[in-house]
């Protein structure tokens, strides 16, 4: 029974205080990233950037305490690359953020979104590494980029239907608030 209980008391490299300020801040920092895409009713929103994030983060928690584990033989960061735990990350998040992107009508959609999920699996990897800064940093550049920039793609693509109305108005010779017939 103590084998059984000592499983569950098993200390950590991190001590648990810290690898909860880290999942929470991971979790954080992925609602604050998949709110803009949730309000925007978007195929990955709030809690999808929020789990990314989470998952992100544990994986990082994971290798700090795999690379300091005693079970290596007490040879602390034994011949391990954590770098490798990045690519499993980035594998993984790109495989689900391909499911977002679709080609319909030939348009490309889901491009941002994706994009969004791959940087929420960044965020969350920086906070479970503990680099408060490059994570908080990476996710207000994304409310940044995806609030604030929203209207500007937008914005470009009326100039350019009103400039192609236009011109599809002078070929025909009407005016330009005439169809041009087909």
């Amino acid at each position: 029974m103590s084998d059984f209980l000592e499983e569950f008391t098993r200390p950590t490299w991190l001590s648990f205080p810290v690898i909860a300020a880290r999942l929470l801040m991971a979790a954080v920092l992925g609602g604050v990233i998949g709110f803009e895409r949730e309000w925007r009713n978007r195929p990955a929103g709030l809690r999808t950037h929020m789990l990314v994030c989470v998952a992100a983060g544990t994986v990082g928690i994971l290798t700090l305490e795999i690379m300091h584990s005693p079970a290596l033989g007490g040879r602390e960061g034994a011949a391990l690359d954590p770098l490798r735990a990045v690519e499993a990350v980035t594998a993984g998040v790109a495989f689900l953020a391909a499911g977002t992107i679709m080609f319909s009508r030939g348009e490309v959609q889901g491009l941002t979104t994706g994009a969004g999920l791959w940087l929420a699996g960044a965020v969350g990897l920086s906070a479970g590494f503990g680099l408060w800064q490059i994570a908080v940093l990476g996710t207000l550049l994304a409310v940044a980029v995806l609030g604030l920039m929203y209207s500007l793609p937008s914005g470009i693509a009326e100039k350019k239907d009103a400039a192609e109305a236009k011109g599809a108005a002078k070929k025909t010779g009407k005016g330009a608030g005439t169809k041009p017939s087909t």
